[in-house]
């Protein structure tokens, strides 16, 4: 299908077509019929951008999709009391019949009392959900149902980088070896925000055991850099023959500021898994979203961008892995998204995109039994699916789910008397 047609059928004879067609060349007016070229006379900003696009019509869009949900089966969360907590789930990779995941886990006595109170944290009681965790992984047959297997990287002992927790993994595969990068804390979260380096651990097997492969993986910037104080969610793919290392960093705060934060990503390459990582220079190669999510996409890169920046909520596409643009507008994306990404390591010169991975909703449990769980989605980013019931723009969600949006405390006074003159 030519992305740049339009899929409706249409009762207009070919001729009426062809007159259409030139009543618009005389006129520059914009035709009826949805041009598959950028017409050649002046228009709105708004029409010169729809050209902009993969496809004009979100519909015909290939980097366009709706999200779906699925609950997974087979992880214990005590009852709900938010002391186990999982999140920050790797990518899935696929070895010898099953699918294996890594993910932060936390299980601890007591509930984390917020990274502001991070001083009054102990040996037992957490300052965030991520704090006092290790590292965790899980195989499943079908995405879905999933078997704990254990844990993969625990914390080292004092003082060892990462004594005080190790989380938010990823996995590459790289010449037959697997490769975990994690972030490794040596104090609380939230002392003096979430300062931690990217260590990494290798194995053999999916199932470890797991060697200590290095500290610092990509080291922080210099003082006054974006990257100054963190180095965190290390995204590792293939690309162009080099290990392509996607990572982020909250910057334009300080422990006495948590309101004025902005969130860049950064990209670091490398020949091998041990490094060294060269940051790019062109750094931050990315100015919205939160967690790192990219993938090999034709000859380039694509990412999912949520929740931080005004490009928040937005698939990006960028044919040298750098320089992002905007390929469509999305709702409802996943959160901490790890897609299932076949062709992530194999240094594919056409990727060929997703249909499914894991995420993370961070919000399960009442506001003072908080804590994270692991869940599915579904969408069509693959050039091998075609399924339009993920490419429809018809989406209405139920009244509750606006509804449970309410003010709630935020505004006290509803609807003001106006005053009379």
């Amino acid at each position: 299908m030519n992305i740049f047609s339009c899929s409706e059928t249409t009762t207009n004879t070919g001729s009426e077509n062809e007159n259409q067609t030139e009543i618009a060349k005389a006129t520059t007016v914009f035709p009826h019929k949805l041009p598959e070229e950028k017409p050649d006379f002046p228009m709105s900003a708004a029409t010169e951008r729809m050209f902009s696009y993969p496809a004009p019509r979100a519909q015909d869009n290939d980097l366009y999709t709706l999200f779906k949900y699925t609950r997974l089966k087979g992880f214990d969360y005590n009852n709900g009391d938010g002391t186990i907590t999982r999140r920050d789930p790797s990518r899935p990779i696929y070895v010898d019949g099953k699918y294996y995941i890594w993910y932060t886990k936390r299980d601890t006595k007591f509930v984390p009392i917020g990274a502001k109170r991070a001083k009054e944290a102990t040996d037992e009681i957490p300052s965030t959900d991520w704090d006092l965790s290790d590292i965790w992984y899980a195989t499943s047959a079908d995405g879905i149902t999933w078997e704990e297997q254990g844990v993969a990287v625990s914390r080292p002992a004092k003082p060892n980088q990462g004594w005080r927790s190790v989380a938010t993994p990823d996995i590459l595969v790289w010449e037959g070896k697997y490769y975990l990068y994690y972030q490794a804390f040596n104090e609380p979260s939230g002392l003096r925000g979430d300062w931690c380096p990217i260590s990494m651990s290798y194995a053999d097997s999916p199932n470890g055991p797991w060697k200590a492969g290095g500290n610092e993986m990509i080291p922080l910037g210099k003082k006054g850099e974006w990257d100054q104080d963190q180095t965190q969610d290390p995204h590792p793919i293939v690309y162009k023959g080099k290990i392509y290392m996607y990572y982020k960093a909250a910057y334009n705060k300080w422990v006495d500021k948590w309101n004025t934060y902005a969130v860049g990503h950064g990209v670091a390459i490398a020949d091998s898994p041990f490094g060294p990582f060269k940051k790019h220079p062109l750094n931050p190669v990315m100015q919205s979203g939160h967690e790192t999510t990219y993938f090999p996409y034709k000859e380039g890169v694509a990412t999912l961008v949520l929740k931080d920046g005004n490009e928040r909520e937005t698939i990006q596409y960028a044919k040298d892995g750098v320089n992002f643009e905007v390929a469509s507008s999305v709702s409802l994306p996943p959160i901490a998204a790890a897609p299932f990404v076949p062709d992530a390591f194999t240094n594919t010169k056409y990727g060929k995109g997703i249909t499914w991975g894991m995420c993370h909703f961070t919000n399960a449990g009442t506001p003072k039994q908080r804590y994270s769980i692991l869940a599915r989605f579904d969408c069509d980013l693959s050039l091998d699916y075609d399924e339009p019931f993920f490419k429809t723009t018809h989406l209405f969600h139920s009244p509750d789910v606006y509804f449970k949006q309410g003010v709630g405390k935020h505004r006290i006074k509803q609807n003001p008397q106006p005053e009379i003159q």
